[in-house]
């Protein structure tokens, strides 16, 4: 079995990660690189281009039989189903939360005014200007070992990065603060993967779905659902967080912003869910479409199409 990924150290973590779990289940996969748009195009993302500049290198890798199975991070995966392709499986989830990267681990309050913070997320950048108005945000794009350097070189004070990728990169004297998740919610899928297969390939179909941890995958099917009815794309100042408790209730909570962060839509809603049934992926989606049309009503795609 091939696995298709982006050849950046954390797709490569991600990559050799999926390769040990499907080790347990068939011959350990071989990990094919490859270079997406996204690594080599630095320009900031827009509306223009935006949606699989991460992605359509790896699945088209899948399409022209270079790879069997494709592994992405979630938030990357544009919710738009490839024909060709399906997810089959996301492992369990990383960390959810988002960090503030300074030179010296300043918290959010701590940075000067007008400290220069930089971040590739449209929706981080929504939320910084909603705490802090007087911040210089300013995008900022490369794998993280660049954009740490860059700050390293005084080009920012601080940056923000998500702590999965921290976490598995295991750079954990990385001075950082972790953004409670009432300032910074989470882009719809941020800490999971995501691992599609070719629709009609049914033999890495069947093995790869063994990998599929339900808790994950109904938390990122609910964030998604919204993220889809919304419109949102990757883009849009968009943030939403499943989880599911003890007592089996899932519970999605989304915030929708205005690009400055002066407007703040917020909705959460929960259901029960039975992750032992196959009900449990209806369930989810349902929640999302619920939480979407709330938002849609309070003047989402008004806050979304103003963003692109």
């Amino acid at each position: 079995m091939r696995i298709a990924t982006r050849e950046s150290p954390l797709a490569m973590w991600q990559a050799e990660h999926v390769a040990g779990l499907l080790a347990e289940l068939t011959e350990r996969p071989i990990i094919v690189p490859m270079v997406s748009s996204g690594d080599v195009d630095m320009r900031p993302i827009d509306g223009k281009r935006s949606v699989g500049v991460f992605t359509k290198r790896i699945q088209q890798g899948l399409i022209d039989d270079e790879g069997d199975v494709a592994v992405h991070s979630m938030k990357d995966l544009p919710t738009e189903p490839h024909p060709d392709l399906i997810m089959v499986a996301s492992p369990d989830r990383e960390t959810v939360a988002d960090c503030l990267v300074s030179p010296t681990g300043l918290k959010l309050d701590e940075l000067r005014q007008a400290a220069r913070v930089g971040t590739g997320s449209r929706r981080r950048a929504a939320q910084l200007k909603r705490l802090r108005p007087d911040l210089d945000v300013q995008s900022i794009r490369g794998n993280v070992q660049t954009r740490l350097q860059k700050m390293r070189d005084g080009e920012f004070d601080a940056i923000v990065l998500a702590a999965a990728g921290i976490e598995r990169l295991e750079m954990h004297d990385l001075p950082r603060v972790e953004l409670p998740l009432e300032m910074m919610l989470p882009a719809p899928g941020q800490g999971a993967l995501a691992i599609e297969v070719r629709r009609n390939d049914s033999w890495a179909s069947q093995i790869v779905s063994q990998i599929n941890q339900p808790r994950s995958h109904a938390c990122t099917l609910a964030e998604r659902t919204m993220l889809a009815d919304l419109h949102g794309g990757c883009l849009a100042p968009i943030a939403a967080l499943a989880t599911i408790d003890r007592s089996d209730k899932l519970t999605l909570k989304a915030r929708v912003l205005s690009l400055d962060g002066k407007v703040c839509l917020e909705q959460s809603a929960s259901c029960a869910i039975e992750l032992d049934s196959s009900d449990w992926f209806d369930s989810a989606q349902e929640l999302g479409k619920r939480v979407s049309e709330t938002l849609i009503e309070q003047g989402a795609r008004e806050l979304i199409e103003a963003a692109r």
